[in-house]
Parts: structure tokens; sequence; C-alpha cells
């Protein structure tokens, strides 16, 4: 048996024996300071920047304090099962990193992307790579040998383009297709419209466009001669409204499980199921998107109980890993990180993102045992957890 992630407190209390403390926080809030102060502000506005005045940013973080853990106690939780089934997959733990579309440029070196996928290989963490990226699937992909990853696909208006986007995530190892339905247009976004900053126009994180035959076949001139035509192309092409019938094709051009990703009514998700996918994605976009809303947490369990045995991963307003107890306890199959490992990786690129990782699955793990829950269908179980408020 692997050792429990709990065990990662030990090493930090053994190694301040020696004088050593922690070369980055354990906490999401103290990361968030520290990004603060090392991105550039641009990138730090589009990365910690939600929709409108940002309250539906604020009430998904807010809503894990409505929920409570119930103790239970002596019933010998000394070793946890924190593993997952999901898409014919055992995985280790529950956690995964949700995509992120600026990700490659939150780190020192512009190539986030990659950093992501060895801290996904190191920690047995999956995760789900994004269309917008700095470097191509082709090499993210190959970093996934031990942990899977998943490819998130933002719907082009080209269907060849999205046709091709699915086959090279296949090609390159990708174990399913996660398509986000709530980002075709960009939300009202005041931090970013107050300084016209948009990364993707200024030719960041679009290289599988950059490197994809059909999109390179639109444009006059090759991307290194005329590089803003090539963006300029991108936002012509990159977002659309899915419908179902979008869904319905998708399914049929491929066999790797789909995952629809925005899904927070019970009858979208009733929906998406009667056309084949394989797993619902409940998730507001962690309020970046639109403003108004309630928190994703708050949606979720109705999801859930119409999701039926289908897995349900969620994301939107985990600052911690007791919220990714909370979450599980829910009904959630996996629980998704989001701009707090992009504050990780800002601080210390790939070493900061494993210590974070394993800073959440401990905090998850010692909730898990000091309240007496040996698995997560223990945290299943009625009466595991109420509303605190």
């Amino acid at each position: 048996m692997t050792m429990p992630y709990g065990n990662f407190q030990l090493e930090i209390y053994l190694a301040g024996l020696r004088g050593e403390v922690p070369r980055y926080p354990v906490d999401a809030e103290s990361l968030e300071r520290k990004a603060e102060q090392v991105l550039p502000p641009w990138i730090w506005s589009y990365v910690a920047g939600g929709c409108g005045d940002e309250h539906t940013q604020r009430v998904n973080v807010s809503a894990f304090t409505k929920w409570g853990i119930v103790p239970r106690m002596c019933v010998g939780a000394e070793e946890r099962d924190l593993s997952v089934e999901m898409f014919g997959m055992t995985l280790p733990n529950p956690l995964f990193l949700a995509p992120i579309g600026v990700i490659g440029i939150c780190s020192q070196d512009f190539h986030g992307d990659l950093a992501v996928a060895r801290a996904a290989e190191a920690t047995g963490v999956a995760a789900v790579q994004s269309t917008l990226s700095m470097d191509p699937v082709e090499d993210t992909g190959a970093i996934h040998q031990q942990t899977p990853g998943l490819f998130q696909l933002y719907m082009p208006k080209d269907r060849e383009l999205a046709l091709s986007f699915v086959r090279r995530a296949e090609k390159a190892g990708y174990k399913g297709i996660v398509v986000t339905l709530d980002t075709w247009t960009p939300g009202w976004r005041p931090r970013d419209l107050n300084t016209s900053n948009f990364p993707q126009l200024r030719g960041m994180c679009i290289s599988n466009y950059l490197t994809d035959e059909n999109f390179l076949n639109k444009l006059a001139k090759p991307p290194a001669e005329d590089p803003q035509a090539a963006a300029l192309m991108w936002a012509l092409i990159f977002g659309k409204s899915v419908t179902w019938d979008d869904l319905e094709w998708l399914r049929s051009v491929t066999d790797m499980p789909i995952v629809p990703k925005g899904i927070c009514h019970p009858d979208d998700a009733r929906r998406a199921l009667d056309l084949g996918v394989d797993g619902i994605y409940c998730s507001n976009h962690g309020g970046r998107q639109a403003n108004g809303g309630l928190s994703a947490l708050e949606l979720l369990p109705d999801v859930v109980a119409a999701a039926g045995d289908k897995p349900v991963l969620f994301d939107s307003g985990v600052r911690s890993g007791s919220d990714v107890i909370k979450a599980l306890a829910l009904g959630a199959t996996a629980v998704g990180l989001g701009r707090t490992y992009a504050y990780a990786l800002a601080v210390g690129g790939e070493d900061a993102l494993v210590h974070h990782i394993r800073s959440m699955l401990a905090e998850a793990d010692l909730l898990m045992a000091i309240d007496g829950y040996k698995s997560i269908a223990d945290l299943r179980r009625d009466g595991a957890i109420r509303r605190a408020i």
C-alpha cells in the first residue's frame, strides 16, 4: 500500500528539525499573495479576475463554508482509500487539474503546460489540457505515461478543425475529451477590459492552432511572417455556441469518453447523457464567464442525482483539501483545482506545483482520517455532510 497522503505533513515537520521550512506555502491564500508579487500585472489580472463585479467568483469560494463534515469516531480510519473509478480507469486519488487556457504563461519560462503534465505524472493527479496552450497537444500528451490526461476542447466554428483537434488528442494518448460549453465568447471581465488585455489576441496560448494543418490552410501567410493575421484568424474561428447537435456529432466521431463541461442544471445533464456522453462536468468556470449566478457547489447535488451512475467532475471555488472532501461528500467523483495551481506554478514552477498538489491531498486525507471516513464511499453515506448555515 502507498503511504498515506497525510504523511506529507510529517516530511515538513521532520525537515524543520534540520532547520528547513517549506520553500512554498501550504495554503492557497498565501500562494495567491505570492503569485500576485511575481506575475506581470497583465497575466495576474487574467488569472485572478472574474466576470462583472466578481460576485459569482466570490460565492463559489464562500459556498463551501455553508457545508460541514460530521465527524464519526471509533471507526479505525488509520488507512484511507482515496482511489476513484472513472471512464474505465482506476485513479489513486480524486483530484485533477482543471483546464486553464493561460496556464502556459503562468510559469516563468512560458511552458507551463509542460510543467503541469510533469507534475501530474509526479503526483498521480490527472490533468485536463486546454486547447489554448503554449505547447501543442503532441508535446503535452507525450509526458502522460502513468497518469492519464484529458483534452479539453473549445469547439471551433469549423468542424473539420474540431475533428483535427480530436484526432490529434487521440494520437497523443489522451484518455478523453472535455468539451467546454460556456466559453464560446468571453464573459464581461472588467479587469482585462480596463487594460485592453487579451493574451490570445497577442498570439499567446494558441499553439494548437498554429500547428494544425487545417488552421494553417486558412492563412495567406505562415504565422511567423504575419503573426497578427494568425491571431485574428484564431479570433474569427475560435468560438462556437455548442448545441445538442454538436454534442451528438462529437459522439459520432470518437470512441473516447466525452465529458461536457459547464453543466449546472439537471435537465441539461440528463439531455447530455441521452446523447451518449460518458460523464458530466459541473462547473461555472470559476465565475470567469457569467456573473450573477449561484455557486457551482450549490448546484452540484442536483447534477449528481441526474447523472445516476455516471461520473461527475466538479470545479469552481476549490481552495483547500477540506473543500475537496466536501465536494466529494456532495457526490462529485473527482474535484478539480483551478486558480490555486496557477498560483503555485507562478510562484515556483513544477516544484511548487507538486508541493501544492501534495498539500491539498494531505489536507484532504487528514480530514478523512480525523473525522473517521475510510473511503470516499463512506463520505457519501447519509449524514456525512450537513448544511452549516
